[in-house]
């Protein structure tokens, strides 16, 4: 049977020969010096050979066995690599250690993720991040395939299998250039819109079932790139519907008007497999942004 050797008895063992001494020994480890000796006493008991030759001067340096002066190298190298692996976990633990991956729709990653992230990491230079900006549907199945450890996203249709909580709320507003004849408007109404050049984006469907409905129908383009709408918008082609996070007020090319008629919102949150642990930091940040949006974790 293979014997238990315990760290503390090899911290001993190290600091006995390294500080050339039982009571020095004892000192560093807040210990009687008898405890020491019995601590060693044990290690070599369970070793079967002993590791520190005899001496009959109380006061002489302990001097190691050939058996101790082995032992020695493979004790340094499981006190370190014990010491390593505590030193590992205690930051996963605290999630400043590990890999964090994330999905998210463009809108949230690019507008509300950027700052949620640099505070939530703070100096945790050993905690890596991967983050995916696609669509929901992108993003739902990467939760579900378990690419990643949760997600960011619009909720579609319910899944048995995932948790939605709804974080956000985003309205739905007409994007067009700051010249176009809507752009001086408060808020537009769908009616307006009408013979209006659509373009259609993966958003667009938050109007299927809504009085707006049909201006997704007649639409005449569809783009599923936000660069490239945003491209098309700019040159005039039209113009198209967005929920407000999606678009950044920092572009002074394009207006975005809020739709009154009908008022159109979508919920976004975090999606995330059903009845499975997150791992440590991915749960962290999940109870970070739900403090952060003054939301309770323990409901969670």
């Amino acid at each position: 049977m293979i014997p238990d050797l315990k760290i503390v008895q090899l911290r001993h063992f190290v600091w006995v020969y390294e500080l050339q001494g039982f009571h020095a020994a004892a000192e560093k480890a807040h210990r009687t010096q008898p405890a020491i000796s019995l601590s060693i006493r044990d290690l070599e008991s369970k070793l079967g050979q002993p590791l520190f030759e005899k001496r009959n001067a109380r006061a002489a340096r302990p001097e190691l066995t050939p058996f101790g002066t082995q032992f020695m190298a493979y004790a340094k190298e499981l006190i370190r690599h014990h010491d390593r692996v505590i030193k590992d976990m205690s930051l996963i633990a605290q999630h400043k250690s590990g890999h964090l991956r994330i999905a998210s729709v463009p809108s949230i990653a690019s507008r509300l993720l950027p700052d949620i992230l640099t505070r939530f990491i703070g100096d945790a230079t050993d905690l890596h991040v991967s983050l995916f900006d696609d669509s929901s549907e992108v993003v739902l199945a990467m939760v579900e395939n378990q690419q990643v450890d949760f997600g960011i996203a619009s909720l579609w249709e319910a899944e048995s299998d995932i948790n939605f909580i709804p974080i956000w709320e985003d309205s739905i507003g007409v994007v067009c250039r700051s010249d176009h004849s809507l752009a001086e408007e408060e808020q537009v109404s769908w009616q307006r819109l009408r013979g209006e050049r659509l373009i259609a984006n993966g958003t667009s469907r938050l109007l299927a079932g809504t009085e707006a409905e049909e201006l997704v129908t007649d639409a005449q383009f569809y783009m599923s790139n936000m660069i490239s709408l945003l491209a098309m918008l700019e040159a005039g082609m039209g113009i198209t519907t967005l929920p407000r996070f999606a678009f950044s007020p920092e572009n002074t090319k394009l207006r975005f008007i809020p739709l009154s008629d009908p008022v159109v919102k979508r919920d976004i949150g975090i999606v995330r497999l059903a009845n499975r642990s997150l791992p440590v930091a991915a749960q962290a940040l999940f109870e970070y942004i739900l403090r952060d949006n003054e939301l309770d974790p323990a409901q969670f």
